[in-house]
């Protein structure tokens, strides 16, 4: 992409993401990490009528104890949520790094997300599927949606912006950006062109895909990325 050509300005992110934090995990079981929040209700029953215990957030982590599946057919783990707090989920919530195939199914999830979802649920692919051979492919999909936000965030960003500003420089004003903030917690970091006043991805993913996997066919397509105008 551009960063070395243009005098662009870099968006500092400081990592303090559910990812990021050192969450203690939950003991007594197979570790799992919440990866659909959509379906994450903790229940006093392995039913989906089953009094609510609770709600989980995406990137949460959770002990796999055991395993039932309701009449219905829907399968539900027992999970320790912390060291007080218990009860059952619904399996596609989840996905655990020593499950077999847990990293294709959440390869898949990703690939049928959209925007930010899609990042965050990449974030969590990378930061707890670290061995899995589909590391290059989420990192491409990463970087290439975080590009495609940046149009996003562009355009918002300037209708927000489109008001008498003070005496602060213009870029810091973009780059103070509120829209910017979620992104800044899954360490995404965006740069900002002065000259086009548009926010572009920094690249990161496409450089870390190229030092880690430089013979996958992603770092070929990743190259492509940094070498575009």
């Amino acid at each position: 992409m551009l960063p070395h050509k243009l005098a662009l300005f870099l968006f500092l992110l400081v990592p303090i993401t559910a990812f990021a934090q050192k969450q203690k995990p939950p003991s007594g079981g197979r570790l799992a990490v919440v990866v659909d929040e959509r379906l994450a209700a903790v229940r006093a029953t392995p039913q989906l009528t089953g009094k609510l215990v609770r709600r989980l957030g995406r990137g949460r982590m959770v002990a796999v104890r055991s395993a039932r599946t309701s009449p219905d057919g829907i399968t539900f783990f027992l999970v320790n949520v912390s060291s007080r707090t218990h009860g059952w989920i619904q399996r596609e919530a989840l996905a655990s790094p020593s499950h077999a195939g847990d990293d294709r199914k959440l390869l898949e999830l990703i690939k049928s997300s959209e925007g930010f979802d899609r990042i965050s649920r990449a974030r969590i692919f990378l930061d707890h599927f670290q061995r899995s051979s589909f590391g290059p492919e989420v990192l491409l999909l990463l970087g290439d949606t975080a590009e495609e936000v940046s149009s996003q965030l562009t355009t918002a960003a300037t209708r927000k912006l489109n008001e008498p500003l003070g005496s602060a420089p213009e870029f810091s004003y973009f780059l103070n950006y509120t829209g910017l903030d979620r992104f800044n917690r899954l360490r995404i970091t965006f740069i900002f062109n002065p000259s086009t006043k548009r926010f572009h991805y920094d690249g990161s993913a496409w450089r870390e895909l190229i030092r880690h996997h430089p013979n996958s066919p992603a770092a070929a397509a990743a190259r492509k990325r940094l070498e575009m105008p």
